[in-house]
């Protein structure tokens, strides 16, 4: 390959940023120099795959910018500076760039007296006020950080990791400047390395020939600064081979860069590899070897929050069309985790989990909590593990941890000694990057009593409060927890109360939203149900068919950002029934002599929440009585499976009570008539099996009370 020419090559970037056309048919690069010179931007990022579709771009132009970035990220800022616009609109003035630059030209500072001396050139770094960056090919595959070697030192490679580490926001110089006490002169020094040696004597002209040595004051407000971060990145779980460790990296970030990511982000940089030599008493040590690291050029997380999502035109059609869809609330369930049988309350609970509620913040500042809480409880082998994944998976920012493997220090915060400034410094544990986002926690029986307590001002209060070696604080921890755990003895024994079943202690099963206790019970059709999807599963590496398609978790986290937004209330008119309910919930529990209380003035809270979860899935700004019952029939199917022996109603048995469930119905609609599918649909909600349906239907259609019909069992009342 021939040496390049830099002066044709900066030709080309003029031209390529002059003629480019964006999308829309107006000069994409023009409009954004345009939007740089009113000041409303300072990145501007030059995308590969425009200048690929450029008619005067060649392959040898294309691999010289990525082979030698960032010399070209050099040329392509020298290109903009010629063909800058002049600012269209006033701009807030930057008092010390602008003001110090309007001197400086007006003194004809460039070059000094005579425009002789170098040293008193101004560096083109001091009149940007832009930063430039080279993004990538959108389509290149990442590499994993094994996979980047020594022969892309130089060059523009893509990785994919997750953050483990960020340092704070520093400013980094990039131009010193001097002032001489003997000449007067403004001397300027570039700084491109990490460290540099400031100058002490005065290098102009002037002081050479009057053989004084002029002493220099270093500028600070007259010099330019970067912001600039250290971010560590570390491969991901899967791509690490058995038996290594994961390798990490460090990037630098600088400008427009810093602040984009946090610890637990799953991020793919693009950016140049570069060596990072030693300074010092190190490369005494170090010898020939020299650390590497990556300069950013671009940063894309592949799991937006929430708060960040932009949802494109074809993503908005998507969610208006689901959202008018009548039955979305189930589709919503059924989505997740279609892979595993069954399980559609619990779906829906962990889907509701998902959505949370606002969180409220009253006049004199106490808050109380929208995120859910909820404890699965069942026996081995009922995918309790699975689902936890599966929930992380979805949710934009997942912490996923086990019981056995975390401490309470793990979980909250601990203080650690940096190794830059040596100061003892706080990093947070599995909960606190867990912020706004969800903490799964397996095995939440095998942890240890006192770490488990570390989780209880986390539930409630959403904060964690550290005092330890002088550093004392509260950090947030606004995340939603969702627990697996085993029964005291491994299985749930049916002769043993619940309480003693579920050993984990009142303060914290009350400030659990729902309690879902999933028992794997002997039941002929079940079971051949199941197997028979765990064998197509097994076979096809897909569900079986739902009747419809399940949504991608894309697409579910494209949904609920959008529920998100909104912030449903509560009518007045539905203040008292919600009052009632957990009045009544309250008495029956009374009455029923149960061993342990699991009702309190949170579960109230619980009915609130889950039921604005529900109005945000409908996009409605406020909330409905179905809303409030379908809150309480979830609460009711969590409490069943807890008293799955206690199911007899107190005065009627299943059948009368599905009787007079299907009589109310056809009261309520003024109809004769009850489809088989509502029906079923009511009568689950209640606690009650297909089976107990089927009994009723026969026992009453023989009684001449209702007419069934023979192929769809819809059924039509004789008698008005």
């Amino acid at each position: 390959m021939k040496n390049p020419d830099f002066t044709a090559d900066k030709a080309l970037a003029k031209d390529f940023l002059s003629n480019f056309v964006g999308p829309h048919g107006d000069p994409k690069y023009l409009n954004i120099l345009q939007d740089v010179a009113n000041r409303k931007i300072r990145a501007v990022q030059i995308e590969l795959d425009d200048l690929f579709h450029h008619k005067d771009v060649d392959e040898e132009f294309l691999q010289r910018v990525t082979e030698n970035t960032r010399r070209y990220v050099g040329i392509f800022a020298e290109a903009m500076d010629e063909i800058m616009p002049e600012p269209t609109e006033a701009y807030t003035v930057d008092e010390d760039r602008d003001i110090l630059m309007t001197q400086r030209v007006d003194e004809g500072v460039d070059g000094g007296a005579d425009g002789t001396d170098p040293l008193q050139r101004m560096p083109p770094d001091i009149k940007r006020f832009f930063e430039v960056y080279i993004k990538t090919f959108s389509k290149a595959t990442p590499l994993t950080i094994r996979q980047v070697k020594a022969s892309n030192i130089g060059q523009l490679v893509k990785i994919s990791g997750i953050v483990t580490r960020c340092s704070d926001v520093k400013p980094l110089m990039q131009v010193a400047v001097y002032t001489c006490e003997e000449c007067g002169f403004e001397i300027y020094q570039e700084v491109t390395a990490r460290v540099f040696m400031p100058l002490i004597e005065c290098p102009s002209q002037r002081c050479k020939l009057n053989k004084a040595k002029g002493n220099l004051i270093l500028q600070l407000r007259a010099s330019k600064f970067l912001k600039f971060q250290e971010v560590k990145l570390q491969e991901l779980a899967e791509h690490v081979p058995k038996g290594h460790i994961p390798r990490s990296l460090t990037v630098h970030l600088r400008g427009e860069l810093t602040r984009k990511v946090a610890p637990g982000d799953v991020v793919e940089m693009s950016g140049i590899f570069l060596p990072m030599p030693y300074y010092g008493f190190r490369a005494m040590r170090a010898g020939l070897v020299a650390d590497t690291y990556l300069e950013a050029m671009s940063v894309t997380h592949f799991k937006k929050k929430y708060e960040e999502y932009d949802l494109k035109g074809d993503e908005q059609e998507q969610i208006d069309r689901l959202a008018e869809d009548g039955d979305i609330y189930s589709k919503l369930a059924r989505s997740l985790a279609p892979e595993i049988f069954g399980h559609e309350d619990v779906k829906k609970a962990l889907l509701l989990l998902l959505v949370g509620a606002p969180h409220r913040k009253l006049a004199d500042g106490m808050k109380i909590r929208g995120d859910l809480h909820i404890c699965m409880m069942g026996d081995p082998g009922v995918a309790k593990s699975q689902l936890l994944k599966h929930i992380i998976n979805v949710a934009p920012r997942g912490v996923y941890t086990t019981g056995r493997g975390s401490s309470g220090v793990g979980l909250t915060a601990a203080v650690q000694k940096d190794p830059v400034t040596n100061e003892f410094v706080l990093e947070g544990g599995a909960l606190v990057l867990a912020d706004m986002g969800i903490c799964a926690i397996d095995e939440f029986d095998k942890m240890e009593e006192s770490d488990r307590t570390a989780i209880h001002e986390v539930m409630e209060q959403q904060t964690v409060s550290i005092a330890k070696a002088g550093i004392t604080t509260s950090l947030n921890a606004r995340t939603a927890i969702l627990a697996a755990a085993n029964p005291a003895w491994g299985r749930y024994d049916m002769r043993r109360t619940p309480a003693e079943n579920i050993n984990l202690p009142p303060a914290l099963l009350s400030r659990f939203d729902l309690l879902w206790l999933i028992l794997d019970r002997a039941d002929m059709e079940t079971d051949l149900e199941m197997a028979r999807h765990i064998v197509h599963v097994h076979q096809n590496l897909e569900s079986p068919a739902l009747g419809f398609t399940p949504l991608e978790p894309s697409v579910l986290r494209a949904y609920i950002s959008a529920a998100r937004r909104v912030i449903p209330s509560v009518p007045r008119e539905l203040e008292e029934y919600i009052a009632t309910a957990y009045s009544s919930i309250r008495q029956e529990e009374a009455k029923s002599n149960a061993p342990t209380s699991y009702t309190t003035i949170r579960t109230l809270l619980s009915i609130l929440r889950i039921s604005i979860a529900l109005a945000r899935l409908r996009f409605s700004e406020t909330v409905a009585q179905s809303d409030v019952d379908e809150a309480l029939r979830l609460m009711q199917m969590s409490k069943y499976s807890l008293y799955s022996d206690d199911r007899q109603r107190s005065g009627l048995d299943a059948i009368s009570d599905i009787y007079s469930i299907l009589r109310d119905e056809a009261a309520r609609t003024s109809s004769m008539d009850v489809r088989y599918a509502h029906a079923l649909n009511l009568i689950s909600r209640k606690g009650y099996s297909e089976a107990q349906l089927k009994e009723c239907l026969e026992e009453y259609a023989s009684l001449n009370v209702w007419q069934i019909h023979p192929s769809t069992f819809d059924i039509h009342f004789i008698d008005a």
